[in-house]
Formats: structure tokens, sequence, C-alpha cells
């Protein structure tokens, strides 16, 4: 249960351009095509010599573009660095990146976040189909941990609306995580192990694929085991940790299994089926005890004893049609099974006037299963100058839920209990089909725009629950949103880039229908069936640059969300606790800059740097303080790739600036958000190869000073991140 807060606001413009002058100097950051770019030794001779290849995205326009003509702000990650930054999961891959942060701890619970938007207002996808859940809470999306990064062939991030594209959620921006799929004939595959020193953790991959002729089949698996990991002594904000204390609930037990067959009918035309399976245990949103530092707040465990997630995928991709109405074709089918127990303990004293040791017990278990069907039907048709993409989706989450709770009342006598099995939110369904249209057109040969359009029509219901007597009640969204998109090349090499796009966001089921008491059992929360969609309109107008030793790229951007659903107190109250209701009353407005880019260097050598500035704004009420990420953020790195790319080698730093436009009432933190500067270090080797058979041997060191702190989401409930802890990688190819 949020509550509302007001605070004051303020800023320090001397800190900020300061931040930016370093950005700049540094010649701006890690992502785009930058990071994700693709390096080989043009001549073995001259170890200087490196040529960068184009980076190509297909998740902002559903086309392989090369990643300088997107008329978008996008970034790449692909397998090379993945296999070179030895993330623990794939939310580790966007800390550094501009317009990027994470909300989460440990190795399951760890999710993104884009230009201060989070949870449900960023869409999640594998392989361009969704993965997120409407019965999520708002501020918790899907984890990107149900794709193992050791599955996971690329990661493309588009900041900024999506919906046209791909439906509800895309208010904030859209992640598609790019699964491995076999590539040479014969057979091939990988191995690799990790351990990291902060979490104990120890985790194995293993991927086996092939081609033979029209087949071809891929299967992989990983198993790790991480203990909850220790945060180091030290000062954040009025926080003080005398002592290495350990953060609970943030390490798994988890497992992951994917199968893949495809069989080629013909050069152009594939029919494929993808199975998955990934399982977690002991999992949890992550804590630190009260005493660790001196804090009276209420104890509070969300812990996830198992979740289970399965997966099945049907495809069928056609090329080179020639018909009237389509030259591409791809239909996909999906189920999905995503069920998951959740347990809250919360234990709040009454305060010094009650007996020693009073206070109320809360003990609430929660099981879900959502099972997910979906397809989408894509069409691509190329007429001259312009490329004709367009489709229908569907999918429909089915919810069942089971409730059970237990309060209990100490310090007055015997223990008074008091237990309920009554559902807090009703079985479900969510429907949503929409269909879309998008037209690419090259105006000239330095010039293209891209249009779409979208309609989407959102039914979500509930259905008969056992121990619910209420009528079952429905709610229905229907939207229209659009886009225009372009990009012009002024010179060779600079482009300037404009984009204006409109989003959505249907209210989810926990939204519309939770009725109960909260977790924490301090307040009561009634249902919000008539709930409007959240819109927003966003407006980003940048420059990029490209040439044979700099690229870089700046945008400046606005996004407004309306109707913005936020929990708000009714006024009333029930069974003596306050009552509150999910109302839309937000108009929430987003502006900031994002500057990245890279510098090649002779010798093999590169240099990265970025940087961040966000200003959130409620603009209906002012005081009311909406930042959930910090103020600024700036990165950079100097990175060695030589010796014919058997040698990498990397040095990372990044400062986040304090934010003051967030609410911390209460906390011992302080009104504001501190600071934080973090380095990391990572170097690998190539230390054997013969023919396609490489083994891989990296050392990567996090958080070198063993700094205290804590990600912007992560806050307000204090989860800090990891003390300063190595991380040893083996990886064989063949």
């Amino acid at each position: 249960m949020n509550a509302l807060n007001h605070g004051s606001r303020s800023r320090t413009p001397s800190r900020t351009y300061g931040a930016a002058a370093l950005a700049l100097f540094v010649i701006l950051s890690t992502s785009t095509d930058l990071s994700g770019a693709t390096f080989f030794q043009a001549d073995s001779t001259r170890q200087d010599s490196i040529v960068r290849l184009p980076t190509i995205t297909i998740t902002a326009t559903r086309s392989e573009t090369d990643v300088s003509l997107v008329p978008q702000p996008v970034t790449v990650l692909d397998w090379r660095t993945i296999r070179r930054q030895a993330p623990n999961t794939v939310s580790d891959l966007f800390r550094d990146l501009p317009g990027v942060d994470v909300t989460g701890v440990g190795v399951n619970q760890v999710r993104p976040s884009i230009r201060g938007l989070r949870g449900q207002r960023i869409l999640l996808l594998q392989d361009g189909i969704r993965l997120n859940n409407s019965r999520r809470q708002q501020d918790f999306g899907e984890v990107p941990a149900l794709v193992d990064v050791a599955h996971v062939d690329r990661v493309e991030v588009v900041r900024g609306p999506s919906s046209v594209l791909y439906g509800s959620d895309a208010i904030g921006g859209v992640i598609n995580l790019i699964t491995k799929s076999p590539r040479r004939e014969g057979i091939h595959g990988t191995a690799g192990y990790r351990f990291s020193s902060q979490d104990d953790q120890s985790k194995g991959t293993a991927n086996l694929n092939g081609r033979f002729g029209r087949f071809a089949f891929q299967a992989s698996g990983t198993v790790r085991q991480a203990n909850p990991y220790r945060a180091p002594a030290g000062q954040f904000g009025g926080i003080a940790l005398t002592a290495d204390t350990t953060v609970f609930e943030t390490g798994v037990d988890d497992r992951s299994l994917q199968g893949y067959l495809r069989y080629d009918f013909s050069p152009q035309n594939q029919t494929y089926i993808r199975v998955e399976h990934y399982s977690a245990d002991s999992a949890g949103f992550g804590r630190v005890d009260n005493d660790a530092f001196g804090s009276s707040l209420p104890f509070i465990q969300i812990l996830y004893p198992d979740q289970q997630f399965n997966k099945v995928t049907v495809g069928h991709e056609a090329n080179g049609l020639g018909t009237l109405i389509a030259d591409d074709l791809s239909v996909t089918a999906y189920f999905s099974d995503n069920e998951r127990f959740l347990d809250i303990n919360v234990f709040a004293g009454f305060g010094p006037n009650a007996p020693p040791g009073a206070g109320v017990e809360s003990n609430t278990s929660n099981f879900t299963d959502v099972e997910t069907f979906g397809f989408r039907v894509e069409s691509q048709k190329f007429i001259g100058s312009h490329t004709f993409t367009y489709g229908i989706d569907f999918f429909r989450d089915r919810s069942r839920n089971t409730n059970s709770n237990v309060t209990t009342v100490v310090g007055f006598g015997p223990p008074m209990i008091e237990t309920s099995t009554l559902p807090l939110i009703p079985n479900a369904n969510f429907r949503s089909v929409g269909v879309f249209a998008q037209d690419q057109i090259q105006i000239a040969d330095r010039a293209s725009v891209v249009l779409g359009l979208r309609y989407q029509d959102v039914n979500a219901s509930t259905i008969d629950t056992p121990g619910l007597n209420a009528d079952n009640i429905a709610a229905q969204d229907r939207t229209v949103v659009g886009s225009l998109n372009g990009i012009v090349e002024v010179i060779n090499g600079l482009s300037l880039i404009g984009s204006l796009g409109r989003g959505f966001r249907s209210p989810n089921l926990v939204e519309r229908f939770f009725n109960g008491p909260t977790p924490e059992g301090s307040a009561f929360q009634v249902s919000s069936p008539d709930l409007e969609p959240e819109t927003s309109i966003n407006l980003d107008i940048g420059v990029r640059y490209n040439s044979g030793t700099v690229s870089a790229e700046g945008f400046v951007f606005r996004n407004e969300v309306r109707n913005g659903i936020r929990i708000a107190p009714t006024g009333d109250t029930l069974n003596g606790l306050q009552t509150f209701q999910n109302v839309n009353v937000d108009k929430l407005r987003y502006t900031g800059l994002e500057l990245n880019g890279t510098v090649w260097l002779p010798k093999g050598f590169m240099l990265h740097s970025g940087f961040t500035k966000l200003n959130s704004r409620d603009v209906l009420e002012p005081l009311n303080p909406v930042g959930e990420s910090f103020s600024t953020k700036v990165s950079g790195g100097l990175e060695y790739l030589g010796l014919q790319d058997r040698v990498h080698f990397r040095y990372g730093i990044r400062h986040n600036g304090e934010q003051k436009d967030v609410a911390l009432t209460n906390n011992p933190v302080g009104d504001v958000l501190p600071s934080f500067t973090v380095h990391n270090a990572r170097v690998s080797v190539l230390v054997f190869r013969r023919g396609g058979h490489e083994h891989h041997l990296g050392l990567q060191i996090t958080n070198l000073t063993d700094a205290l702190y804590a990600e912007s989401a992560n806050v307000s409930f204090f989860r800090p991140e990891p003390g300063r802890g190595f991380t040893l990688t083996w990886d064989v190819v063949f």
C-alpha cells in the first residue's frame, strides 16, 4: 500500500551541468549500436586494425534495420557483449545504459526501468512475443529472469512508447530478449561455469545445437544455486551499517531448460517449435534486518517459495512470397503457464506506549496460476519505396488464485488470532486483441519516415471463484494509438531524428479487482472496475553521428502520462481500517536528456561514456514527489580488445546523482536519495583456440571501492547492493 506523500523539490544546476560536461568530455556512452557492435581483426598483421560491422535491430520497426538508420533511440547488446560482461541476469546489462535503470535485488527479482517508468509501464518481450503478466502489481512487471541470460543471443531496448507494434504496456519502452537459434551446419555447442563470491553462487550452463540439411535443433539448460549476498559497511544517507550485513531473500535455486526444432521446407519457408521451462525456489524481495541500522520500521518479508514457468511456441515464417498482399509472412502461436507462490510476513509494533513486544503480525500466502494463450500474424509488403507492415495479435490470460491470511495480535495476554481464506482477487480473464499497420517510407536517399496506427480492444472480467459469492463483473477498453518517426541525414554520417508516439496501458487484474486488506494489514483496498487506461504522448528529438572512429548520439525527450493510476484514500473506513482505491488521477510528465557514444582509439582501445538527465513531475499536484530514478547518471568505460580478439579488458565507472523529488517519508535514509559512484573491472582471455574449439576464462571485480549504495527504486524499502566481490567464468565453444 502506497500512501500519498507530499514534499518540496529543488535542483542543483551546477552539479547537473558539471555531470553533463564530464559526459561530453569523455565522448558520450555504452549504448545503441555502440555497445552491441561486432568487431573483428581485419588484418592479422596489424593488431590495431579493428573493423566495426553494422548492428541490426528488428524490435523498433519489425524489419531488419541498421541501428544507425532507426528513427528512435535504440540499444542493441549482442552475444559478444553479453559474454564479455558475464551478467548475473539480463537485467544487469541495463545498469550502465543511458535512460535505463533497474529495480529489485538479487538473482531472480531484478527488473528494468526506462526513463523513470517501471513495472507494467515497460513491455518485456521474448522473440517479439510479450512476457508481461496481467496478474502482476503495477510497480512489479514480469521478471526477465524467466529467460536465462545463457539462452539470449541479443537484447534490444527501445526507449519510448511502442504501442503501435506491441499494444498495451509499452508506455515507457520495450525490451526484447532474442534467444539463440542454430546457425551452422553440423553439431556445435557451448558449456560454461560461473562462480561469484558475493553470494557464493555456482552456475552451470550447456548448449547443444546443430543443422543437418533441412533440420535444425537446439537443447540448452542452466542450473544455479546462489545464497543471500552481503552488503558492505558504510554510510548511505542517514543509514549507517557498522559491519557487512546480509541482504536476506536475495539468493535463489533455479533451473532452466529450452528445446528448439526447425524444419526448412525451402530457404524461404521454415516451421519451428520451441519448448521452455524455468523454475525458481526461495527467491525474494530482499531485506535487511532493521536492527542493522537502528530502524523502527515494520518487519516485512516478501518471499517467493516456488515459481514455475512453462511455455510452448510454434511458428512459421515465409519469405519472398510475391503475392498481391504479402512478400513476407510470420505466424506465431504460444501457450504459457506461470505458477507462483507468494508469502508476505509483516510485524508492526504498537509503539512506545504499548507493552514490550506488543504488535500485530500478518502472514499472507497466495498462489497464482496464469495460463496464457496468444498468437501474432504479421505480414510485410514491399512496394517501391514503401515497406508495409501489418497484422493482428491476440492473447488471453486466465488467472486462478487462492489466498490464506493469518493475523495475530500479541502483547495483550493470549494471542488473538484471526484467519481468512477469502480470495483477495477473484479468478479472472484478461483478453486483448489488436490490429496494427505501419508504413516505412524511403522518401529520399537520405531521409525516411515511419507512420503507424493500432486499434486495441481489451476486456477484463471476473469468473466464478470458490469462496466468493459476488456477481461477476467485466470492464472493457478500446484504444487507438499512432506514431510518426523520421530520420534525415543532413551531411555524411550526421542524422537528425524525430519521434512522436502515443502509448497506452490497460489496467491489470490487480488494479481492477483487488478487494481486501493490504498485505501489511494496515489498510483496506477496494476494487476499481471502472478504471480507464493510462495513455502517454512521447516526443523525442535527437541527433546521431557515425564516422570511422566516433559514434555518438543525443536525445531530448518529453513523455506525458495521462490518466495515471495511483492508489488513493477514499475517506472511508472498513472494520476500523482506512480504505484505499486505485484511481485515474495522475498526469505525470517526464523530460530528460540522453547522451551516449564511443571513440575508437589506436591499438584496439575504445572509450565509452554516457549521460542521462531526468526530471519527473506530477502536473496536477506539483508538490507530490514522483521521482523513481536518480536525477542524473554518468557512465564511462575504457575497453581494450586486442591480440586477435584473444584479450578483452574493460574498466567501468557509474555515478548516479542525488534525487530530491522522491517520497522517502519516515525512511532512515532521509529526504533525499543520496548519490553514489561504483567501479567495476573485467578481463577475459581466450586461452585456447583450434578450429571452432575455444576456451575463454574471465575474471570480474565488482564494486571495487566496496561502497554502500542502493539503486533508486530499492531505497524506500532499503535493499543495498552487494559489496566488493569477484566473479570467475569459464566458457567453452565447440
